[in-house]
């Protein structure tokens, strides 16, 4: 058993930038956990750019590198290949790695245990059950990390942001792109900038559209579709890449008895990214399947604040559940004092033109926003300047769409 100030558990780039913040901050012992062999989370496999900031933009293993680097020099204790299985206590978890299993207990505790994408199984594609079968993950650490080979046609199956990055991935290994399918009336993006134009150009997108069966015996050889008027056909391909659809990794949280938000089905935090359990901390894409990394940094750095004013001995508020009326998913953070200060994230589920949010509470209105338009996949974001005149012992505070 060790005793440690700070145990932070995920190594990507929200724990990275907690605990740096926090070991830079004199917090005492920070400790950051991660079962994979090498720190800085997905952006490890993403060989592409855009990470950083404009005036240094970065591929992903640079970002990694850059955060794990920084978060070591602050002062971070980093341990890799070590698995936080369960909970020994309030403020304590049991783990294994190759030393052996040790219970660490701590005075504070950081959930960063990000995301993962659905893969064909939890999406129920019948079919048989050949090789060529990815999720862009294991996409991209095959190609990126690996180089394996990937076959020579591939379906990417998902038309947003990181389908495209898919795509890209499938090209750098040489294979071709032989359509983009979704289910959905249109692409799921709405950044030109930060895709390759030409890319989109070359690749047919298939809208309305569904994978309804994968074929092939030992190897993909295949995937049958069905358009949304009920014509099927066939897409000749050794190589399916299921993207998005993600989902945060929060078998931990569940593990520790976390109560979790319905529409994120991550943790539920408040403002300072405080969960239920006094102490423990929820931090990055286990609060919100998926941001971007950069959003993910903010938040650590945002909840390092908290986390030292609660080694300070602060109190811990209840705080008001903070939901959204349909057709909008899901807010984050989903819980609100009137101190927090920290933007929101939402999106919605279809397409809208010209919305305006409503944010009430016990029918009384506390902010209105227009928006330009508001489309699925992509996030809204929503300022916390209206914080201040929420009723800390009133009802939920409710966001909808006029």
């Amino acid at each position: 058993m060790r005793q440690v100030d700070v145990l932070v558990v995920g190594a990507g780039p929200a724990g990275l930038a907690a605990a740096a913040r926090l070991a830079a901050a004199g917090a005492g012992r920070v400790e950051v956990l991660d079962r994979e062999q090498q720190a800085g989370g997905v952006p490890r496999h993403c060989a592409h750019g855009g990470f950083g900031t404009w005036s240094r933009p970065l591929t992903g293993p640079a970002y990694a590198r850059l955060l794990a680097d920084a978060a070591v020099h602050a002062g971070t204790v980093v341990r890799t290949g070590v698995t936080a299985l369960d909970w020994a206590g309030p403020l304590a978890l049991t783990t294994v790695s190759p030393d052996g299993p040790e219970t660490i207990t701590a005075r504070a505790i950081v959930l960063a245990t990000g995301a993962r994408e659905r893969p064909r199984t939890a999406r129920l594609v019948p079919g048989t059950r050949p090789a060529g079968v990815y999720t862009t993950g294991e996409l991209q650490q095959a190609v990126h990390l690996h180089r394996q080979p990937v076959g020579t046609r591939a379906v990417v199956v998902g038309a947003q942001d990181v389908s495209y990055a898919a795509a890209d991935t499938v090209r750098a290994a040489g294979a071709d792109v032989v359509a983009m399918v979704t289910e959905l009336p249109r692409a799921q993006t709405a950044t030109v900038r930060a895709l390759d134009a030409r890319l989109r150009r070359g690749i047919p997108l298939l809208t309305d559209t569904t994978v309804t069966e994968l074929l092939g015996h030992g190897r993909l050889s295949g995937v049958r579709v069905r358009h949304r008027d009920g014509r099927t056909a066939t897409l000749l391909c050794d190589t399916v890449v299921f993207t998005g659809d993600f989902v945060p990794d929060h078998e931990l949280a569940r593990r520790g008895g976390l109560p979790l938000d319905p529409g994120t089905r991550g943790p539920a935090v408040d403002g300072a990214l405080r969960t239920a359990h006094p102490g423990v901390f929820a931090v990055g894409s286990v609060l919100h399947a998926v941001e971007s990394a950069a959003t993910a940094a903010r938040e650590g750095a945002h909840a390092a604040d908290a986390v030292l004013a609660a080694l300070a001995g602060a109190e811990w508020p209840d705080g008001v559940p903070l939901t959204v009326d349909p057709p909008l998913r899901w807010i984050a953070p989903n819980r609100v004092t009137p101190a927090d200060r920290h933007p929101y994230v939402l999106r919605t589920a279809t397409l809208l033109t010209h919305p305006v949010l409503h944010i009430t509470q016990d029918g009384r209105l506390l902010h209105r926003r227009p928006l330009r338009s508001a489309v699925p996949n992509r996030t809204l974001t929503l300022t916390a300047r209206w914080t201040p005149r929420v009723d800390p012992k009133g009802g939920p505070v409710r966001v909808s769409v006029a």
